[in-house]
């Protein structure tokens, strides 16, 4: 009885985790759009030259950034049990989809770790956690030395950013920048401390941080080289979507403006369904002021903008997403063994 109990609890969490996820699909891509005006400007898009290659470019770069996170989970997660790379990218598709719908994608380490057949779950989702937070420095590391560029052009910022202080601010910024790179990299020092990180009342998770005495600044620096050459491939497909749609934009302004756009994503608390809304706003605020200094922001740019941070939203996280649902029906929330945690 316990067993079909569990059986009947799977079922109704996937099938849960679909209704969500296609929910929020339907939502944020298909509700209340004129489809017809859409379809116009895309088919019209696709009639300039060279532009089918540039956006079949960007899909398989899809394929090829996905294909590094499921290398650099399974690396990661074979610390704990050993699945293939098919089983690896069947579960980032599936916490792509879980995360759909859950703030900051935090879903995203539940949808991964029911994949495992033997291994604990609270062990399995702390490497996970860990795996977003070398994805996470990359993207702090980028952000915050762009602002370092970008601060001089704000409006008003040659009075207080000048001289010195802008020095110290910068000395600031690079010491920051470096302590979180070393408190990632020597991430096994979690282990050791665990006895005075946890009070009594959590004693029971102790056991599980020694899981991270086992990255060692070796294995990190694999990890963290594995999530910069991911930064690099979003960022590269976001150029040239802004090629796509027309955006005149130098490399390097398109470089400094995306890594601040990303930034602003990593810091603001929001769920899949708004972070299209914030991720726009950020792209016209950023690009706005840049293009302040010259053009000014006209009506085509801004469109391009939005339809850029629009396209790559869809590519990168709608379509992860959907591909993801097939693959929630082997996710096993209830093991046979009781053993879990």
């Amino acid at each position: 009885m316990k067993t079909k109990l569990k059986k009947t609890y799977n079922i109704l969490l996937r099938i849960l985790i679909l209704g969500a996820t296609y929910g929020f699909l339907y939502k944020k891509i298909f509700h209340g759009r004129d489809w017809q005006q859409q379809y116009n400007l895309f088919t019209g898009l696709l009639e300039k030259p060279g532009i089918k290659a540039l956006l079949v470019v960007v899909v398989l770069l899809m394929i090829v950034n996905w294909g590094v996170e499921s290398q650099k989970w399974r690396f990661m997660i074979g610390k704990i049990e050993r699945v293939s790379f098919f089983r690896s990218m069947m579960a980032v598709f599936t916490g792509a989809s879980v995360s759909f719908f859950t703030p900051n994608r935090t879903g995203d380490f539940i949808g991964r770790v029911f994949i495992l057949d033997k291994a604990s779950h609270v062990d399995g989702i702390l490497i996970t956690i860990l795996g977003s937070m070398s994805q996470l420095l990359i993207t702090v590391l980028a952000g915050t030395l762009s602002m370092l560029v970008f601060i001089p052009e704000l409006p008003g910022s040659n009075a207080f950013f000048s001289g010195p202080i802008y020095d110290g601010f910068i000395v600031l910024i690079i010491f920051l920048d470096l302590l979180l790179l070393f408190l990632v990299v020597n991430v096994q020092f979690l282990s050791v401390l665990r006895d005075k990180l946890l009070r009594s009342k959590l004693k029971k998770f102790r056991k599980h941080l020694v899981v991270f005495s086992q990255f060692r600044p070796r294995d990190m620096a694999t990890v963290i080289g594995l999530s910069f050459l991911r930064y690099v491939i979003f960022t590269t497909q976001f150029l040239i979507l802004l090629k796509v749609f027309s955006v005149p934009v130098s490399l390097f302004e398109g470089i400094i403006i995306i890594s601040l756009v990303f930034f602003v994503l990593s810091i603001v608390p929001t769920v899949t369904l708004t972070e299209l809304g914030i991720r726009n706003f950020a792209a016209i605020y950023f690009f706005g002021i840049w293009f302040s200094h010259t053009s000014g922001l006209s009506d085509s740019i801004m469109v391009g903008i939005l339809s850029a941070t629009t396209l790559l939203w869809v590519i990168n996280l709608a379509i992860p997403a959907f591909i993801g649902t097939f693959f929630v029906f082997r996710l096993n929330f209830f093991r046979k063994n009781s053993q879990v945690a």
